[in-house]
């Protein structure tokens, strides 16, 4: 994957796919190897509907994070 995707649901998908898959080992990894800051990446899927679980090291729906 040359650079992340802007679409939201193609965005959680690869970004959990790359974590899950053991590409990287942390989001922060990820995002900077993308050089994208992972609060941006954050702030972003949060307005739209997703957020970070820190626990299950995913993007996760809102609601469905527990």
């Amino acid at each position: 994957m040359e650079y992340l995707p802007k679409d939201p649901a193609i965005l959680v998908s690869s970004v959990n796919m790359l974590l899950r898959d053991e590409e990287f080992d942390t989001l922060e990894s990820l995002c900077y190897a993308f050089n994208k800051e992972p609060q941006d990446i954050k702030d972003y899927l949060y307005n739209r509907g997703y957020v970070w679980s820190e626990h299950q090291k995913q993007f996760r729906p809102i609601g469905y994070d527990q």
